[in-house]
């Protein structure tokens, strides 16, 4: 089965000074499509700089990212905004809800972003906010919700437009133990539900244990995965 996500060699230096520092020191990975994935290490290791060239957020010193079979790595900016577009969803650790929009409204922007507008986007964010527990709160907005209530409407946010791959850097990483426990659950059935690759940066070892594959980075390099 070919990789959805594959990286080779894929290196991250920033001049220190008169010094060079590696980030991130060519490491090779490779995640099925449909699977899940946690990148894990400690404080340090590089697992948000490999998320974020992995996602086409930021750019390689050298190496390669390909995702879903196209190599991104030379991509100029409009094209790796498109593709983030087209086919990437993102989860947060700090949410990153819009605070003047409501609930619904913070879930169709990745929709309109496609331009998908009208009533059967609107009707996709709605049974999404009802699939994570908030018919009810459709309307309310973020200042009106609790952390966790928040991260169900990235949630929500994050699956409107079908991507191909999602990508969540510390999705629990801001709530307590009972909202992790239901963020958790829900992130991985609705993953599951619509055949969506997961990609997870986490401290947290017993979240990292349920995925498939486990990418563990030490000093910017790769220990395992």
């Amino acid at each position: 089965m070919n990789a959805i996500l594959e990286t080779t060699n894929l290196t991250k230096t920033y001049q220190s000074g008169a010094s060079e520092l590696t980030v991130l020191d060519a490491v090779n990975i490779s995640i099925p499509p449909g699977s899940t994935a946690a990148i894990i290490g400690p404080s340090g290791s590089g697992k948000t700089t490999l998320l974020g060239l992995c996602a086409g957020l930021d750019r390689a010193s050298s190496g390669i990212v390909r995702l879903d079979g196209m190599d991104i790595t030379d991509l100029d900016e409009g094209q790796r905004a498109k593709l983030r577009r087209e086919s990437i969803g993102f989860i947060f650790q700090d949410f990153q809800l819009m605070p003047n929009l409501t609930a619904i409204e913070n879930v169709v922007i990745p929709a309109e972003l496609q331009g998908k507008k009208g009533s059967e986007t609107s009707a996709r964010a709605a049974q999404l906010l009802k699939r994570v527990g908030l018919g009810s709160r459709m309307k309310h907005y973020p200042k009106q919700l609790s952390g966790g209530e928040q991260q169900r409407v990235a949630i929500a946010r994050a699956f409107i437009h079908e991507p191909k791959i999602l990508f969540a850097d510390e999705p629990t990483g801001n709530l307590d133990e009972e909202s992790s426990k239901l963020i958790e659950e829900m992130l991985f059935e609705i993953n599951k539900e619509l055949d969506t690759t997961l990609v997870i940066v986490t401290h947290d070892n017993e979240l990292a244990k349920k995925t498939q594959h486990i990418i563990q980075l030490k000093g910017g390099k790769l220990i395992s995965g």
